[in-house]
Formats: C-alpha cells, sequence, structure tokens
C-alpha cells in the first residue's frame, strides 16, 4: 500500500486535547479542540466534519489509527472504544501509535530538531510520576532508541546517543527535579506540547506502508501503569 492512496483515519483522546485527522492520498486534514472533559462529546462530530468536508463516507476509509498512550486512562479509553468499534463494522485494520512518539514527530516537524539528534518526551503521569519516552530523528520520523516507561522524574535517564537532545512535553514541568546530567545534555525544552491526531496519522501512514497494523481486537491501549491514579472526591 502507498500512501500517497491511503484514506486513513486518525484520532487522539490521549491528553487534555482531543483531535481527528484525516489522510487522504498523502494529504491532511484534522480538527483539535483543548477540551479536557469534553473528548466524548467532541470526537464524533469532529469524525463526520472530516469526511463531510472530503465527501467520503466512512466506508471509503482503507484503515484507522489512534494515539493508544501512554495517557489519561479515560481518554484512552474512548479512543479505543471509537476505533475498535469502526473497525469491527468497517472490517479495516487498526495502527495504534505512542503518544509519546506523535508528540516526537510534533516536535520535528517543528523544524527545531536536526536529523540525527534526540527528542525526549515526558507526560505528566500524576501521582508524582512522568511517562518517558527518548527517540531519535531518523530521515524526519522519530525512532524510539529506549523502551516507554513511567517513573519518578528523579530516575529518567537519557541514552549516550544521540549527543544533542530536545526536551518536550508536559512532563518537563518537573525538569527541577530531573537528574542535572539529563537536563544539562537539553538544548531547549517545551512543555506545551500535546500529541495531536495529525501526527498520529503521519506515523500511522508510514507504518501500513511497511505492512503494519492490526485486527481491531488487538488494537488495545498502553497504560504503562497497573495501577490507576484517581482522587476520592470529598464526602465518598
Amino acid at each position: 500500500m502507498s500512501d500517497s492512496t491511503l484514506k486513513l483515519l486518525a484520532l487522539d483522546t490521549s491528553s487534555e486535547g482531543c483531535s481527528a485527522a484525516l489522510w487522504v492520498d498523502g494529504q491532511l486534514s484534522d480538527r483539535f479542540e483543548l477540551a479536557p472533559r469534553g473528548h466524548t462529546r467532541l470526537l464524533m462530530p469532529m469524525i463526520r466534519q472530516l469526511l463531510a468536508d472530503r465527501q467520503l463516507q466512512p466506508t471509503d476509509l482503507d484503515s484507522l489509527a489512534f494515539a493508544c498512550g501512554p495517557g489519561s486512562f479515560t481518554g484512552l479509553r474512548i479512543a479505543t472504544g471509537v476505533v475498535q468499534g469502526l473497525a469491527y463494522g468497517l472490517d479495516v485494520p487498526v495502527v495504534p501509535v505512542s503518544s509519546l512518539a506523535a508528540v516526537a514527530l510534533e516536535a520535528i516537524a517543528a523544524g527545531g530538531v536536526d536529523a540525527d539528534s534526540g527528542v525526549a518526551v515526558a507526560f505528566d503521569a500524576r501521582m508524582g510520576e512522568v511517562y518517558w519516552g527518548c527517540f531519535e530523528n531518523r530521515d524526519g520520523l522519530p525512532v524510539a532508541v529506549t523502551e516507554e516507561r513511567v517513573c519518578a522524574p528523579e530516575l529518567v535517564t537519557l541514552p549516550d546517543r544521540p549527543s544533542t537532545w530536545h526536551g518536550v512535553g508536559s512532563g518537563f514541568g518537573y525538569r527541577e527535579q530531573m537528574p542535572g546530567e539529563v537536563t544539562g545534555r537539553l538544548q531547549s525544552v517545551d512543555d506545551s506540547l500535546l500529541p495531536r491526531a495529525r501526527y498520529v496519522a503521519t506515523l500511522a501512514a508510514s507504518a501500513l506502508v511497511q505492512g503494519g497494523g492490526v485486527a481491531a481486537a488487538q488494537a488495545q491501549p498502553v497504560y504503562l501503569r497497573n495501577t490507576v491514579a484517581w482522587k476520592k472526591l470529598p464526602g465518598r
């Protein structure tokens, strides 16, 4: 399959942002809204509008993709449920995409990360921890150079190579707690970047060209943590 003849719908609800993107024959269109509690309300209208704008029906889609995590427990369940439901009905493959990799691609696409430089991505995982992943810019795409994990900010590490690193993601709000040997190697830090479906779509299109994709039943979220962060409500 060529990415220039591919029709792909991608979703992301893994963070405070809610977004959907449509890849049609190499061209991207997307919808994004910052709405921490609005994913369920916003996602389906976004999908319908994207398809209508291109005069497409769901049956025209070749594949689906979603940000599979790590990220918000509730958000990941929303995107997973929608993608699985559509994939079962349409009988098309699904590409789960790392939320950390999607943000790494956003940093690369912004132009601040040179070829063969590294992107360290950190998300606030609550409970005093961060989701952490390290990627290298290879031909404009992020390639994981470590396993993704959840840990205390004090325990994050960077590989020896590449020598140049950039930090992105909400988890860098904890950078004062990160080891000096990590923060001292960062040329820049941007803690404002959130996962967006347009970058999920780009990574998914690349994966499909290489034969990627799974059946609907195998499209599962990645939590990295076995326990779910929750806060007891007053009076409960």
